[in-house]
């Protein structure tokens, strides 16, 4: 028996005021009860070597609703409050687990806004979303259907920095499924002047979104940059004119990135990446603007969960794999390839290679041989004069 894939469903919605302040009201508590257990915790830690956990705060909580000075935490729903203690023991957990590090305390300013309800906490009915504490539905703005007969399993509302509000559903997609098996198989190499370039030979170019809005962004910066600090009118308007730039820029790559892995699961069984260092790449001052607009792990997330809901596979290849250096018509080893080299010849066998064509070709042969013979597997290399990398070496120790 398959189960469904849990999908989230986001849209935008409209609050009316007193659904806003409702809203307000709840993100403020939501932080407060975060922060408050956070410190209860690392307190108790360091001072009696005490592990707090869900069930101590759920009970600390209760206390603090009965106390005169956090009585405004019975004017929301619990829930939204309960969920943000249980998002804290998921924070302890990766913590400890070192998938991630100590959580940090809640912003005012900076942190996201949004409140988790479970199904006791909303009603929906006919497509209409009503939340716990408002009397009317919310107004939201059905971009695309849900599934058939969906029953959402929790609800997260949030409003991001451009002021706009949003509305997740969680529920089954049993359109979901995985697809047709096929032959189709593809390297892709990730690239700023091309974002991504198949072994096919095809070249998707790099929209460069921010690079788009850059002289809108740098203009709205300097308005910001000369309102006095603090909390006035005036700076609060023109922090949300960066926003809603940074958020027109974010949408845009998002989609595009959607559309494009997508297509590249519904056509390939098997698709292969390179595992690059992201991170520390971005440490370059010179290409870290490019680098992040390009988005490479978002790129790759996306397609590892849709290969997962289709029965595709993603195999990626390790960092350090010289793919650009290698010639997929012969396998020879070139001694150098600066990055301003974009099309270079082989000297073994004289062949005039595309740098990211013929990268994507030698990740293709590489991820198969890793899907094949198992993880750290590569294509046999060969030096410029015929022999593979290992026999040369085994000939030049012998007498």
């Amino acid at each position: 028996m398959t189960t469904c894939v849990k999908r989230a469903f986001k849209y935008r919605f409209r609050p009316t005021e007193a659904q806003a302040a409702e809203l307000s009201r709840t993100f403020g508590c939501v932080r407060k009860v975060y922060n408050m257990a956070l410190a209860a915790r690392t307190e108790a830690w360091a001072l009696r070597h005490e592990r707090v956990n869900y069930n101590a705060t759920s009970a600390m909580l209760t206390a603090w609703k009965k106390s005169e000075e956090l009585a405004f935490l019975n004017d929301v729903s619990s829930v939204p409050l309960q969920q943000s203690l249980r998002h804290l023991q998921t924070a302890f957990t990766n913590f400890f687990a070192k998938r991630a590090k100590y959580p940090r305390f809640k912003s005012r300013k900076k942190s996201r806004k949004s409140a988790e309800y479970t199904t006791s906490a909303f009603r929906f009915r006919d497509g209409k979303l009503t939340l716990a504490k408002m009397a009317d539905p919310l107004n939201i703005v059905w971009s695309r259907p849900l599934p058939k007969e969906a029953k959402p399993s929790t609800v997260t509302v949030s409003q991001d920095s451009a002021g706009r509000w949003f509305v997740s559903l969680l529920c089954e997609d049993p359109s979901v499924k995985p697809l047709p098996a096929t032959d189709a198989k593809v390297g892709i190499d990730a690239g700023l002047n091309h974002l991504v370039t198949l072994s096919t030979g095809e070249k998707v170019t790099n929209p460069r979104n921010e690079r788009r809005d850059r002289a809108h962004l740098a203009k709205a910066q300097r308005d910001l940059s000369r309102k006095a600090k603090g909390d006035g009118a005036n700076r609060a308007k023109a922090r949300q004119r960066v926003a809603r730039i940074h958020a027109r820029i974010a949408d845009r790559r998002r989609d595009m990135l959607h559309k494009l892995t997508t297509r590249l699961v519904r056509e390939n069984q098997t698709i292969v990446i390179e595992n690059l260092a992201v991170r520390n790449m971005m440490k370059n001052s010179r290409l870290a603007r490019a680098i992040s607009d390009a988005s490479w792990s978002t790129l790759r997330s996306m397609l590892e969960y849709k290969a997962a809901w289709y029965g595709r596979e993603v195999v990626t290849v390790d960092r350090w794999f010289p793919s650009s250096k290698l010639c997929s018509h012969c396998g020879a080893l070139a001694a150098g390839m600066p990055l301003h080299v974009r099309t270079w010849a082989c000297d073994n066998c004289g062949t005039t290679h595309d740098r990211d064509v013929n990268a994507a070709k030698i990740l293709l042969a590489a991820g198969l041989a890793v899907s094949v013979c198992g993880a750290g597997v590569r294509p046999q290399r060969r030096s410029p004069g015929g022999q593979s990398a290992t026999k040369q070496k085994t000939s030049q120790r012998e007498p």
